[in-house]
Parts: structure tokens; C-alpha cells; sequence
């Protein structure tokens, strides 16, 4: 095997730092607070609202404002323009995430107890994955909406695309769509993670440094002929 590749996997079945396990226990708590808030809301507002509508859509429900209210109105203003109800059936395909957050939990926990540098990096890529799947399963189910429209309905218009990230203007209504507190709080996880991984990187390459020059500083002289 290459000494680089050597070099390698040894980096990779090194022990996690004590101060990186400590931070990595830490991120845990924001972590598991994301499962009790909302990760994105979603508002409108037109004349007959001026005071606005919103629904938040958590990880296991969607909840409206005004003790659900909001959600009501914006269901009786969706039929009319031949839309599907919004409620916990027809975010289904999100179930999952209150399960992967879990695994994630549990899986850093784990690290910060008894990991190593390849656990580690195994958590970056499930985190990354889970995070930019859900995402992207959340565009899909907004695009849904949006397109697959009653033709019955008695207000027609023409299938659109919601607003995923921003503020965007759909007949009298302007709708905004933001992360809300729980997806801040999946990014102080994910940014503190980030962090985690630069310093057990820059340790491991000090450490190679220190090793190379105290090979080099001990190594015998060779004789020139």
C-alpha cells in the first residue's frame, strides 16, 4: 500500500479529540430542540388580509396561525383555485425526518463518546445528505401544489411554481416562504459540525508535521563517499 494511503486511513481510525468530542455533545442540543420548532413558514397577504395568513411546517406537522385558523382560510382560498388541501396527509413524504433527525442524534452521540475521525466524517455525509434530500423533497411537494391543479375549480389559473425561498406575487396575494426557527437551528448543528471536522483536520496535518520533522531531526547522517 502507499505511505500516502497509509498515512491516511491511520488519520481516519484516529480518536476524535476530547475538545471535539465536547463540542460535538453540545451540537447535539440544538439538534434535538429542531424536532420542537417549526423548520420553515410559509405566509400571505393580500387587501382582505391585511393582517396576513402563515402556516409552519414542522418536521412531524403543519400547524397554522391563530390556533390553526390561518390554516383553515388559506384551505378554503386553495379550492378555489382547484389546489389540494394543505394539511399532514399531504405532507406525508416528510415523515421520515423526525426518524433521520434521531438517527442523527444518536449517531453523534456515539462520536462524542467513543468515535473516531472516519465516524466523523460518515456523520458530515449523512448529515449533507439527509438535509439536501428534504430539502429538495420539499421543493418537489411545492411544485406539486402548484401544478396539479382541479380543472373543476372555479377560479382558474395557470399552474405555478410556489415560492420556495423569498416572496413572490400569485394573483392578489404575495406569499412569502422562509426557514424558520428549527432549520436555524439544523444550521448551527451542521455549521458547529463543520468546524468540528477544520479542526480535527488542521490537527491531524499539525501532528503529520511534527512527526515529519522529528524524523528528519533524528534521522542518521549518511556517509558521502
Amino acid at each position: 500500500m502507499p505511505l500516502y494511503l497509509a498515512q491516511f486511513y491511520a488519520f481516519l481510525d484516529r480518536p476524535v479529540s476530547k475538545p471535539a468530542r465536547l463540542v460535538l455533545a453540545l451540537l447535539v442540543i440544538p439538534l434535538a430542540l429542531s424536532l420542537t420548532q417549526p423548520l420553515w413558514r410559509i405566509s400571505m397577504e393580500a387587501a382582505q388580509y391585511p393582517q396576513g395568513l402563515y402556516m409552519d411546517i414542522h418536521a412531524y406537522k403543519v400547524e397554522g396561525g391563530n390556533g390553526g385558523q390561518h390554516l383553515q382560510e388559506i384551505n378554503t382560498l386553495n379550492h378555489y383555485i382547484g389546489m389540494r388541501k394543505l394539511d399532514e396527509a399531504a405532507f406525508a413524504d416528510t415523515a421520515w425526518i423526525p426518524f433521520a433527525l434521531g438517527a442523527l442524534i444518536i449517531f453523534a452521540l456515539r462520536i462524542a463518546a467513543i468515535g473516531n475521525i472516519r465516524g466523523l466524517v460518515d456523520l458530515v455525509v449523512m448529515t449533507t445528505y439527509i438535509s439536501l434530500f428534504a430539502f429538495g423533497r420539499f421543493v418537489y411537494m411545492l411544485y406539486t401544489f402548484g401544478h396539479h391543479l382541479d380543472p373543476q375549480a372555479p377560479v382558474k389559473v395557470q399552474p405555478f411554481m410556489p415560492a420556495v425561498l423569498g416572496s413572490k406575487k400569485i394573483a392578489n396575494f404575495t406569499t412569502h416562504s422562509f426557514p424558520a426557527l428549527g432549520s436555524i437551528l439544523l444550521g448551527v448543528f451542521v455549521g458547529g459540525l463543520l468546524v468540528v471536522v477544520a479542526w480535527e483536520l488542521l490537527s491531524g496535518r499539525r501532528e503529520a508535521v511534527r512527526r515529519v520533522k522529528a524524523a528528519t531531526r533524528w534521522a542518521p547522517a549518511t556517509d558521502e563517499a
